[in-house]
C-alpha cells in the first residue's frame, strides 16, 4: 500500500519541510491497520520525523509534521520540535495549500505524546483520536477534534471550520516516515524519454519527414492557431520557425498589446536553414476577445476552407459567401486538419467566460467535422521557479501538471492533448530545452493532423463504395 498522498502533495510537503529531497514511507493507515492508539504507537514510535495526513468526508485534507518522533512517553514535546507545523492541502476537494507554523515560545507544546492517543499537535489544535474507533461502513468517526485553536500554531486568521469542515468524520488517516534522500529523482508526470540533443534530433527528423497522406493529393497540412489575445499564437510560430531555421526568428508580429496584433488569416510556412519548406502550415488567426476575433460563422468558414489566405478580417464587413474572395468550392487542401487552442497558463483562472464560451461553440463545429483539437499551454515558465530556472523540469513540475489538468477541464479535452510550451520571448540565442519542448508539442499536433487525414481518406473510400452499390 503506497498511500493516498499524491506526488504533487509530497512535493509540496517536501518544500515546506525544507533541507532537500525527501522520501515518504507509509507507516500507518487506519483503513489498513485499524484506528487504535496502541497500533499507531507500535507502527510509528521511534521512527523519526513523520507527516500525519487526515482525509475527511468533505474532501478536505490536512495534517501536521512532527520533526522529532512519536513516543508512548506522556509529554508535550520539548524545544527540539521547533520545525513542527500544521498544514492544509485541500478544502472541500479544492487545492488550498497553507502551512501553519508554531508561535514564538510555544515549542514545548508542538507535539503531544500519549500512549492512549493518536497523533496530536499543539494544545490541541489537531487531536485525532483518544480511543479505539470502529469503522462505520463509510468513515471513521474520530473522537478528537480541535480545541484552543490558534493558541500554539499561527493559523493565519482561519477558523477551525475552514480546515476541518466542523467534522471529525474521516475516510483515512495516514502517517508517513520522512527521510532525507539525496538520490531521489522526481518522476516526470508525462514520459518523454531522455532529455538531450539526441531527443531533439529525433523530434526534428520526424517533423521534417512529415507529409500529408499521399492518397489525398495535397502537399501541406493546415494547423489553425486559435486563442485569446496575448496567449502566444504568433510567438509559437516564431518559436517553431526558430527551431528549424537554427536561429531565433521573428517572422510573425507578436507582442503584448491589449488588442490582437494579428488581424489576418495568415498561413505561415516553416523553413529549414536550407530554405526548404516543411509540409505543414501554421495558420494564425486574430486573438479572441469578448466582442472581437473569430465568430461562429467565421470559424465555420475557417474549418471548411472558405477563407482565402491572408484575408483581412473586418468587424464592420464580416466575411460571407457573397464576399468577392470567398472560396465557394474549397478542396481538402484548404480545410483545417487540426485546431490548436493557445492558452496562457498564467491566466487560466481569469479567462473571460465569453471567450471560453466562444471556444466551446467552436468546439461544437469541430466535433461535427471530426476535426482534432489540441491545447497549447504557453508561459509555463511563469508558473514555477524550477521551470524558470530549467525548462527541462517542465514534466516534473506539479504546478505545470496542475495547470495542464485545469486546461483539460476548461475545454473538455484529454490531458494528453494539452501541450505545455515556453515560447522564445527575451532570448536572442537558441535554447536546447525550449526547442525540445516546442518540438514535442508540434510532433503531437502533426500526429493528430495525420490521424484526421486517414479518417478523411476512409470517408472517401466508403463514399465511393456507397456510390458503386
Amino acid at each position: 500500500m503506497a498511500g493516498r498522498l499524491t506526488n504533487k502533495d509530497r512535493d509540496q510537503l517536501e518544500k515546506w519541510i525544507g533541507t532537500g529531497p525527501k522520501s515518504f514511507t507509509l507507516l500507518y493507515a487506519i483503513t489498513r491497520d485499524r484506528c487504535e492508539p496502541k497500533i499507531f504507537h507500535e507502527k510509528c514510535d521511534n521512527q523519526g520525523p513523520t507527516v500525519t495526513v487526515v482525509y475527511n468526508t468533505q474532501g478536505s485534507v490536512y495534517g501536521g509534521y512532527n520533526a522529532t518522533t512519536w513516543t508512548t512517553r506522556s509529554s508535550h514535546q520539548d524545544d527540539c520540535c521547533t520545525d513542527a507545523f500544521l498544514f492544509q492541502l485541500y478544502f472541500n476537494g479544492n487545492p488550498k495549500a497553507n502551512k501553519f507554523t508554531l508561535k514564538k515560545g510555544r515549542y514545548q507544546s508542538a507535539i503531544h505524546n500519549d500512549p492512549n492517543w493518536g497523533p496530536t499537535f499543539g494544545h490541541y489544535e489537531l487531536k485525532t483520536f483518544t480511543s479505539n474507533i470502529v469503522y462505520s461502513g463509510s468513515y471513521f468517526p474520530l473522537n478528537g477534534g480541535p480545541s484552543n485553536f490558534g493558541s500554539f500554531y499561527e493559523m493565519q486568521g482561519m477558523t477551525k471550520d475552514e480546515i476541518y469542515n466542523n467534522t471529525m468524520d474521516v475516510i483515512e488517516l495516514e502517517v508517513y516516515k520522512v527521510t532525507y534522500d539525496e538520490n531521489k529523482e522526481r518522476k516526470p508526470w508525462r514520459g518523454v524519454g531522455s532529455w538531450n540533443k539526441k531527443l531533439l534530433e529525433r523530434l526534428k527528423d520526424e517533423i521534417i519527414t512529415f507529409k500529408p497522406v499521399p492518397e489525398l493529393n495535397f502537399n501541406e497540412a493546415r494547423i489553425a492557431l486559435i486563442g485569446p489575445v496575448g496567449a502566444g499564437k504568433s510567438s509559437f510560430y516564431n518559436t517553431i520557425d526558430s527551431v528549424f531555421r537554427e536561429r531565433v526568428t521573428q517572422r510573425a508580429c507578436s507582442g503584448s498589446a491589449e488588442q490582437s496584433i494579428t488581424t489576418k488569416y495568415i498561413p505561415y510556412t516553416v523553413r529549414l536553414e536550407s530554405g526548404d519548406s516543411l509540409k505543414f502550415l501554421l495558420c494564425d488567426t486574430p486573438g479572441l476577445e469578448d466582442s472581437a476575433g473569430l465568430d461562429v460563422n467565421e470559424c465555420t468558414f475557417l474549418l471548411d476552407g472558405n477563407i482565402p489566405d491572408f484575408y483581412l478580417f473586418n468587424k464592420k464587413s464580416p466575411l460571407t459567401p457573397k464576399t468577392e474572395s470567398f472560396k465557394n468550392e474549397p478542396t481538402i487542401r484548404d480545410m483545417i486538419h487540426c485546431v490548436v487552442f493557445v492558452l496562457d497558463a498564467t491566466t487560466l483562472d481569469v479567462l473571460s467566460s465569453d471567450v471560453l464560451e466562444k471556444m466551446k461553440n467552436f468546439q461544437t463545429l469541430m466535433n461535427e467535422r471530426g476535426t482534432p483539437q489540441m491545447i497549447l499551454l504557453t508561459k509555463i515558465d511563469k508558473l514555477c521557479k524550477d521551470v524558470q530556472n530549467d525548462i527541462s523540469f517542465t514534466y516534473k513540475s506539479w504546478l505545470v501538471e496542475e495547470h495542464v489538468e485545469k486546461a483539460s477541464q476548461r475545454l473538455g479535452l484529454r490531458r494528453s492533448n494539452v501541450l505545455p510550451v515556453k515560447n522564445y520571448e527575451k532570448e536572442c540565442e537558441l535554447d536546447l530545452n525550449i526547442n525540445i519542448l516546442a518540438s514535442l508539442a508540434l510532433r503531437q499536433i502533426l500526429r493528430s493532423a495525420e490521424d484526421f487525414m486517414y479518417n478523411l481518406l476512409d470517408r472517401q473510400k466508403f463514399a465511393k463504395i456507397d456510390i458503386q452499390e
